[in-house]
């Protein structure tokens, strides 16, 4: 009796302590829980979530906006910052600095101005350097001491003065459709190799560019092509100097004496009195004459004269007078250029360079 009685009890205890959920009491709180989404309100469903998730994008956004304008403000700030040091230095202090020519590389900073032409600073600390580098290594001079100091106060003024009158060069040039081909840069270095002026293999051409002027064969290349350019120039310009060459080889083509000629013609004027002689043997490695000079004059058999050789700066005639071992007696007739400054008057008088610094 007792043990069904105790049953009876949990039973209804359990049956008590269960609640009791109406099936319409359910349906009625998932319908009041969850609104029911359909084509006429999907829209409106898909903006209360939408702008319930701006509240957390706008901040976002403004956050990353802030960012953007304070790395643009830093970057400007120090661009600005480094313009007014490069401005200093190269204009004000006028540095010669590694650091400033790799600068002027990349920016195109001018020196000067010829009408609507700029003249690049970089031409200008190209020329200065290499003069600078030889110097210091080749010569040892000191270019802090005050006999150093003012030879390079001078050699800035023939630096800045030889790049304006190379630009004046490049104008004539662009006027005159004169240009200077790679075969041609190939062909003078190939001459100036052949004495063995700057090795007997690439890497010691390489070495020899870099210690006497600290340059690399681009630059190199460089420099001959402007050489060769200025020389085309000159020519182009000189309504003389080829006549007067022509009409001496045509008087030895004729018969008469070479040192007659020497006499009347030569602008050498240590040799034209002596019949145009050469006081000295040369080589076929002599680095005291043009390489072109060597190259016409060992084809030459002894008492033969060549044609006219073009040395860039002047024209030149020579005679093989005799061969003595490995090294030849010769004269010579030379018919000088004037320098290319004397040529540019009128340009610059039609359109003034405005330089932009002053020599120190």
């Amino acid at each position: 009796m007792t043990k069904r009685r105790l049953l009876f009890n949990r039973s209804s205890n359990k049956r008590y302590l269960q609640p009791k959920v109406r099936r319409q009491e359910v349906n009625s709180v998932v319908e009041e829980g969850v609104p029911r989404i359909t084509n006429e309100t999907v829209t409106q469903h898909r903006e209360e979530v939408l702008s319930g998730a701006r509240k957390y994008i706008y901040p976002l956004r403004h956050s990353r906006h802030k960012i953007v304008m304070f790395t643009i403000s830093i970057l400007v700030v120090v661009i600005i910052v480094f313009m007014s040091y490069v401005t200093f230095a190269l204009y004000r202090e006028q540095s010669t600095s590694e650091f400033m020519y790799q600068v002027t590389k990349v920016l195109p900073l001018p020196i000067a101005r010829i009408g609507g032409r700029y003249v690049s600073y970089e031409n200008y600390l190209f020329e200065l350097r290499h003069y600078i580098h030889y110097y210091e290594t080749q010569q040892q001079v000191d270019f802090s001491s005050a006999q150093g100091k003012a030879q390079l106060a001078q050699q800035r003024e023939q630096s800045l003065q030889d790049v304006v009158n190379f630009a004046y060069v490049q104008i004539i040039a662009q006027q005159k459709h004169i240009t200077v081909s790679s075969s041609e840069i190939d062909s003078q270095i190939s001459l100036l190799r052949a004495q063995n002026k700057l090795g007997n293999d690439n890497k010691v051409f390489e070495n020899v560019l870099k210690d006497y002027w600290g340059w690399s064969v681009a630059d190199f290349r460089r420099s001959i092509q402007q050489e060769l350019l200025t020389d085309k120039v000159v020519q182009s310009l000189d309504t003389t100097t080829r006549a007067r060459a022509n009409a001496a080889l045509a008087d030895i083509n004729s018969g008469q004496n070479f040192a007659t000629v020497a006499a009347e013609y030569s602008d050498d004027a240590t040799t034209k009195n002596n019949g145009g002689q050469l006081g000295f043997l040369i080589s076929e490695n002599d680095q005291n004459v043009p390489p072109q000079t060597i190259s016409a004059l060992f084809k030459l058999r002894p008492g033969q004269t060549s044609g006219i050789i073009n040395l860039g700066y002047a024209l030149e005639i020579v005679k093989n007078l005799s061969v003595q071992g490995n090294k030849i007696q010769a004269a010579h007739i030379l018919f000088s250029y004037k320098d290319i400054g004397s040529y540019l008057n009128s340009y610059k008088a039609k359109d003034k360079a405005v330089v932009y610094i002053k020599v120190q």
